[in-house]
């Protein structure tokens, strides 16, 4: 079977807004997302919305507007025929990625020759709470089991990291997968020797980009403005449900903040709950880390024969892919083994990527992946990363791949790469070539 190349049309997003508290918590965002396809769609009238065969949603949440196949919801609100199929994917922060893969094979094999891949997330008001003492209870019984088991599993998880550049302690490898991802975070600045510092140093830079980005208008194209309903908190900063806020135009990531530095940063407090496994220095802080977030990204995604024949200007081509599991204790550097695969797949090498797109779920973990695989940070999220911007789940893959699809037409670059990693031990990326 000879397979078709399949192309980035275009892509667009929403601003991202602060998981809980933002601007979009009193906003649907089904009918958020349908605005943003909408938009999408009008701003490149040669795909006309028949041409569309497929939609994809990529989603952790699952719930609420977004429950049953939120993907075909999104689809009929934003208009499209009946006739379009649509699924969904949930591959936790992998998922709007997973979706654009699933959508670019299926254009690949000539199954599909026009499609969309979308990603929504609402974190704040699904993802928040706990379970309270009894889940407290569940969780560490839990743990007791699977330290029993990691006796066993220690050697073959060795052997599976004998790829990596530095050796995994027992201490790490024991430690239980059920902890929270800024647990792992923690283990793998302890395996890389992180300093609590340098750590602080990447948000900070994550911050500086992302505020000159804004400056120079660089997410412009990327960011459909919303009109939204301004949600209103009591006292305590929950949401009022029954409040009518006013109508306001949204059009600016929440969670920048001009002017952080490293005495702010240093100020602030280790994330709660996290140990040191080999007695070390707690370096995970919620400055070094993501902030939770709401958000909507789209893409079309077309095959490159159709897309020449309609006369379009695609973004990029998409030549490589990869999904890889590692050991849950360290999942930050999932992207490693995924990246590799991607390379293989695309046919190149790491030294020839000009720009990365690397999900900073937390700087612990961006660091020591780039110096695996041989990369420049001066490659890496040069207008900011998720520190800033924001990690919206399962928004987050597509937007990675737009984002620097659109910073390689700017630069001039041709080989480009979004990668992330995964909760529960996954990496997951994507090669582009500019156009």
């Amino acid at each position: 079977m000879k397979l078709q190349n399949a192309v980035i049309v275009d892509g667009a997003r929403s601003a991202f807004g602060r998981g809980g508290r933002g601007k979009l918590v009193a906003t649907r965002l089904d009918e958020a997302g349908a605005t943003v396809l909408r938009a999408l769609l009008d701003r490149n009238p040669k795909v006309t919305d028949d041409m569309i065969e497929d939609i994809g949603l990529g989603n952790v949440a699952g719930a609420a507007e977004l429950a049953g196949i939120g993907a075909d919801t999104v689809a009929r609100l934003a208009g499209l025929p009946a006739e379009i199929s649509a699924f969904d994917t949930n591959r936790q922060c992998g998922s709007s990625m997973e979706t654009l893969h699933r959508v670019a094979q299926s254009i690949m094999v000539g199954a599909t020759e026009c499609g969309v891949a979308i990603g929504i997330e609402r974190m704040g008001r699904q993802l928040g709470g706990g379970g309270g003492a009894r889940e407290t209870n569940r969780i560490t019984e839990f743990n007791k089991r699977r330290l029993e088991q990691n006796a066993v599993q220690r050697n073959m998880a060795k052997n599976h990291f004998q790829d990596f550049s530095v050796a995994f302690q027992d201490e790490i490898l024991d430690y239980s997968p059920v902890l929270s991802m800024t647990q792992t975070a923690q283990n793998v600045a302890e395996v890389y020797g992180l300093s609590r510092e340098e750590l602080d140093q990447f948000a900070v830079e994550s911050h500086r980009k992302a505020v000159a980005a804004y400056e120079r208008g660089i997410y412009k194209d990327e960011i459909i403005p919303l009109e939204v309903e301004e949600p209103v908190f009591d006292d305590q900063g929950n949401w009022v449900a029954d409040s009518r806020g006013k109508t306001i135009v949204f059009d600016r990531d929440e969670c920048i903040r001009p002017g952080t530095n490293i005495e702010s940063l240093g100020a602030l407090a280790p994330v709660k709950g996290i140990v040191s496994p080999m007695g070390q220095e707690l370096r995970i802080t919620a400055g070094n880390s993501c902030p939770t977030n709401d958000g909507i990204t789209a893409a079309i995604i077309m095959s490159e024969a159709r897309a020449l024949e309609l006369g379009l200007q695609p973004l990029a081509r998409i030549i490589g892919f990869g999904v890889s599991g590692v050991k849950p204790q360290v999942m930050g550097l999932g992207p490693v083994p995924s990246t590799k695969k991607a390379l293989r797949h695309a046919g190149i090498t790491a030294d020839q990527i000009d720009r990365v797109e690397f999900n900073e779920a937390f700087a612990a973990q961006v660091i020591p992946t780039c110096r695996e695989l041989g990369i420049s940070m001066e490659k890496v999220n040069v207008n900011g990363g998720s520190i800033a911007i924001g990690h919206p789940l399962g928004a987050t893959g597509t937007r990675l791949v737009l984002t620097v699809a659109h910073e390689l037409r700017r630069s001039g670059g041709r080989y480009g790469l979004a990668t992330q990693c995964i909760g529960a031990g996954m990496g997951i990326s994507t090669i582009i070539e500019a156009l």
